[in-house]
């Protein structure tokens, strides 16, 4: 499986793909919002490893996929959509990218290609995401994705030795269709 954008080609994991999310995962800017304190050769290939799992599920659920940039092939990041069950009407998106290429629209095109796929080729009804409340540029992406902030779950999570707040945002197939 794999999805176009005007710049991206997002496909199916390999774990060959290994060294290009060490190199990124290994950043201090993309850990900042991680429970990982670090990342290593052996986390990266066994994150890989699940990554390129998903592929073989039956019936799928999980499509989860290595983004590139379509000139180059070069490995910028991963994102995906979860239905929450088989046969289910809501899922979720994700994604993350190498630091290098933020701030250049890459996010806020992976996430509009996962909700359209979601909604048009998924058939859903919902789609949410999750995100640290403190990462203003993931709050960008949704919004840009065409999602709404929906609430903050405050001190949600514990770690790097604080409580982080969540913030779930969402879309409905009904406001994509206006928009589109």
């Amino acid at each position: 499986m794999q999805l176009e954008t005007g710049r991206l080609l997002m496909r199916e994991f390999s774990l060959d793909d290994w060294p290009a999310f060490l190199r990124y995962q290994t950043n201090p800017l993309y850990l900042r919002y991680y429970e990982w304190e670090s990342r290593d050769e052996e986390s990266v290939r066994a994150f890989i490893a699940r990554l390129e799992a998903f592929q073989h599920e039956v019936p799928r659920t999980t499509f989860q996929l290595a983004t590139t940039l379509k000139a180059t092939g070069e490995v910028i990041g991963n994102c995906g959509i979860r239905l929450t069950a088989a046969g289910s009407h809501d899922g979720n998106i994700g994604y993350e990218f190498d630091p290098r290429f933020w701030r250049q629209g890459y996010g806020a095109e992976a996430a509009r290609e996962l909700v359209r796929f979601g909604f048009e080729e998924l058939g859903l009804q919902r789609i949410e995401a999750e995100i640290v409340a403190d990462n203003a540029g993931s709050a960008g992406v949704l919004r840009s994705a065409g999602m709404q902030l929906e609430g903050t779950l405050r001190k949600k999570l514990f770690y790097k030795g604080r409580y982080w707040d969540r913030q779930w945002f969402a879309v409905l197939r009904e406001e994509w269709l206006q928009r589109a």
